[in-house]
């Protein structure tokens, strides 16, 4: 081959590189631009579904079933407002206490509800309130956790209590009474006077009489009926077998209480109406008869 030849060969490889180059660099930019269309278009769809979302929600908000209506606090056995667990807590006293919250104005998923809740709390007998929140329709759902009673409070035992003791020590008025539950509270006898006025005993004073209650039981076998508090310096308790006088409550009534295993089967032998088993004595029982 010449040096001719050779020159015109290489013109021609430099030639067909450069259109192989430039052929390359304009696919590139084909991709490219493709790309950059298709990123526009998932941008701009995604604009679309971003306002189409927006739309939807504010239609969602605005829809009047999303709201609870203004009345919901106001009437009894609304669909709108469910209270359940109230055994003790009539339903209108819990919507009396929520005619004092503002009915939300918001969707029922966006309503607040510390206010209900605390405003619920006021009233005694209720330990704790949970609330729930329905869409579609709108609506609530309020649970009520009330407070165990453990004592009633009764001048006498024919007469109808007066009040009642819960279990973390809150006395709470006739106004929840009688009550409607299948829990017996302790019955404790006591005129509320200046010597031991019931309304000022403390969660210890509760615990101390239903500790009574309960040794008198255990003890006894029987189920205590009632405990007579009207002398609080000379308490009786009752069970069905014989009415026990236990005497001050020092720290030595326990000890006494432990006697009855003792005693009460001599008791039980007797014909003769007893009026009570005197215990009160530290190391003398006897029997009062009527």
């Amino acid at each position: 081959m010449t040096d001719s030849e050779r020159k015109n060969n290489n013109k021609r490889q430099e030639i067909t590189g450069d259109r192989h180059f430039v052929h390359t660099k304009q696919r590139e930019r084909r991709v490219r631009k493709g790309r950059l269309r298709r990123e526009r278009l998932r941008i701009f769809l995604r604009f679309l579904f971003v306002l189409a979302a927006l739309y939807i929600m504010y239609f969602v908000y605005k829809m009047p079933v999303m709201y609870l209506p203004k009345n919901a606090f106001s009437i009894v056995n609304s669909e709108a407002v469910q209270i359940i667990n109230n055994n003790i807590v009539p339903t209108h006293k819990i919507l009396t206490v929520l005619n004092s919250v503002k009915v939300p104005d918001k969707p029922v998923f966006l309503a607040k509800t510390s206010d209900m809740e605390k405003a619920i709390k006021q009233l005694t007998p209720i330990e704790d309130v949970y609330v729930r929140r329905y869409i579609l329709p709108a609506r609530m759902q309020i649970i009520i956790k009330e407070r165990i009673p453990v004592i009633l409070i009764a001048p006498d035992v024919k007469a109808q209590p007066v009040a009642y003791f819960t279990q973390d020590g809150k006395m709470v008025g006739h106004e929840y009474l009688p009550l409607k539950i299948n829990i017996k509270p302790l019955l404790v006898l006591s005129y509320g006077n200046k010597g031991d006025d019931y309304k000022k005993w403390d969660l210890t004073r509760i615990n101390e009489l239903l500790k009574i209650a309960n040794y008198i039981e255990t003890y006894s076998h029987e189920k205590v009926e009632y405990i007579d508090c009207r002398d609080p310096n000379d308490i009786f308790v009752k069970i069905p077998t014989v009415n026990i006088r236990v005497g001050k409550p020092d720290g030595q009534i326990f000890t006494r209480i432990a006697r009855l295993p003792s005693i009460l089967p001599q008791v039980k032998l007797l014909d003769s109406k007893i009026k009570y088993l005197d215990i009160s004595w530290e190391k003398v029982n006897y029997l009062k008869l009527e």
